[in-house]
């Protein structure tokens, strides 16, 4: 009955949702960093619960565990992989669903949702009244619209009510994960914040063999850069031979603000206030930026020269096109998360192209786009604005499901889950690294570094810092670890790390995040498809229609925010 009135009351107010986003008051969904902060006040304690939902005292432990066995279901993003593992049942669900009963005496359910629709779905299943205990997304917007909604647990009491039995858990995440999306007024927290082991995000790849082949050094400048794209696409016969036509220099996706990111960052002032960026980094994709258009102007140059792929903005996310036509060897350049062409093992992009193309085909990581100040300056992830960890209101085992993020943030079973088991999904080297190797079967990991179930943590970890670092190199099966070991620091020199701004709950960035998100790529694509003479009109007009969908709104209310608790202040504290 009670899952039925929630579902009932949520299905309500999301109409009433619905029918707010069509006013100015709306907000974004970003992928990489949420911009609220830790607050340092803490609610007294609560008394034992009454409700489900409510905390329960840990005397029902005893030695860590339920004296009658408890049951939990726990989301698990399904990537589709062609060739994967059931993400629901498979050789690292089985380690966690034996530990948790060993130690806690919890049964744990898997419930897989669509990795690349996932905001939609937990909607739906939030709706519902049907969400996994265990809830994640990316989108803070989305946990703060179902926690105003009266659908989300307020974690504040919990996590220090049960902080003696979370050691591991707060042991990881620290204050700083654990109370990021912390509220300063009400100390409500609604979320909790994954840990990234790992702040690399993009970098730019280039066809070895290509310049090779026409005698060209990598490019270190954003001229040298624009001028080899040139060349590739003036020497495709050469490069190419019957398949010349076929020839992309530089290959993008329909999503311009992640993948070109390293170019968007090099024309931002390198003196930009903390308050600037703030008021505008609701949005990682950086699209209301004011450097951001002259950035464009440059792709979309490239672009009418022939430069770039003609469809990059009909592929959506998810689509293979893109990647099939970069193993095939018919891309000499592009952008991405910096470790993109070594996942996947056999199937990764270099290794294909090894096959494919030859022994010699491979692409290496390059650092050329240069700021005013002569800096290759590019945007890290924070530690934390990663996977948001929530528990919805028909969540009736939230101590269960605090045991469980703390199980899956012990140093072992991170290891586990990252490494799995030696000779069949990696190798220990004389140096005591860890050298991942190709899995099959339910051994293969869907995602990278397993990150789907290392919920608390994304990035090579294994348990240890110190391995972590001795062993990052040797992290992707088939790859190059010297090419690794590039990519690395290339994605980290001069690298900006987003910095906390604490001001709470921002109310017009709730309700229109796929709304915005789905603008804003409307911005990017059609101004970089634009010809010369109309870029500036198509920028302009696509950005008006982003900004009067909500994104205003949210400047607005960001901008008044800072004023309330910097006053004129530029830069934090």
């Amino acid at each position: 009955m009670k899952k039925k009135v929630l579902s009932m009351f949520l299905a309500s107010a999301m109409a009433l949702s619905v029918v707010a986003c069509g006013s100015s008051n709306g907000g974004a969904d970003t992928t990489a960093s949420n911009e609220t902060a830790p607050a340092q006040e803490t609610k007294e304690e609560a008394p034992a619960a009454e409700t489900p939902t409510e905390p329960e005292t840990s005397s029902e432990l005893t030695d860590g565990k339920f004296a009658e066995t408890r049951k939990i279901t726990v989301e698990i993003y399904d990537r589709g992989n062609d060739g994967g593992s059931d993400p629901e049942n498979n050789m690292y669900t089985e380690y966690i669903k034996k530990g948790m009963l060993e130690e806690h005496n919890v049964e744990v359910t898997f419930k897989k949702v669509p990795r690349w629709t996932e905001v939609d779905d937990i909607n739906n299943l939030l709706a519902a009244g049907e969400a996994p205990d265990i809830c994640v997304t990316y989108s803070y917007p989305t946990v703060l619209t179902y926690a105003q909604m009266g659908g989300v647990i307020d974690l504040s009491e919990m996590i220090e009510t049960y902080k003696s039995d979370l050691p591991n858990l707060w042991g990881w995440l620290g204050d700083t994960n654990m109370l990021w999306d912390k509220d300063p007024k009400t100390g409500a927290v609604w979320a909790l914040e994954g840990k990234r082991a790992e702040q690399q995000r993009i970098v730019t790849f280039v066809r070895q063999d290509w310049l090779d082949k026409l005698n060209l050094k990598a490019p270190t400048t954003t001229q040298e850069f624009e001028d080899m794209l040139v060349a590739f696409r003036d020497n495709a016969d050469t490069l190419l031979g019957a398949d010349a036509s076929k020839m992309v220099p530089f290959s993008t996706s329909y999503d311009i603000g992640w993948r070109a990111s390293n170019i968007i960052t090099s024309f931002m002032d390198p003196a930009i206030t903390d308050k600037e960026y703030y008021i505008n980094g609701f949005d990682d994709r950086m699209v209301t930026q004011a450097s951001t258009k002259e950035a464009v102007r440059l792709l979309n140059k490239w672009y009418n020269d022939g430069l770039m792929w003609k469809d990059f903005a009909l592929y959506g996310s998810g689509d293979t096109t893109e990647d099939d036509m970069i193993k095939a060897g018919y891309v000499g350049a592009f952008q991405h998360n910096w470790d993109y062409v070594f996942r996947n093992g056999e199937d990764s992009i270099n290794a294909n192209l090894k096959r494919n193309v030859g022994e010699d085909a491979k692409f290496v990581p390059v650092d050329c786009f240069q700021n005013s100040a002569n800096k290759y300056s590019k945007w890290l992830y924070s530690s934390a604005g990663d996977r948001k960890l929530f528990f919805p209101t028909t969540n009736t085992e939230p101590l269960a499901s605090l045991l469980y993020l703390d199980f899956i943030s012990q140093p072992d079973t991170i290891k586990y889950l990252q490494a799995g088991e030696e000779g069949v999904t990696h190798e220990v080297l004389d140096s005591g690294a860890i050298q991942i190797i190709a899995a099959t079967g339910d051994a293969i990991q869907n995602s990278g570094k397993n990150i789907d179930y290392t919920i608390t943590c994304n990035g090579t970890y294994f348990g240890d810092e110190k391995l972590a670092a001795l062993s990052l190199a040797y992290g992707y099966a088939e790859a190059d670890p010297e090419l690794v070991d590039q990519a690395n620091k290339i994605a980290m020199a001069d690298g900006l790390e987003p910095k906390n701004v604490n001001v709470g709950e921002i109310t017009a960035e709730a309700g229109v995040g796929d709304t915005l998100s789905s603008k804003r790529d409307q911005v990017y694509d059609n101004a970089v498809v634009a010809s010369v003479d109309s870029f500036d009109s198509t920028w302009d007009s696509f950005l008006s229609d982003y900004l009067s969908a909500g994104g205003q709104a949210i400047i607005d209310e960001r901008t008044q925010k800072w004023a309330e608790y910097f006053g004129d202040a530029d830069m934090l504290p």
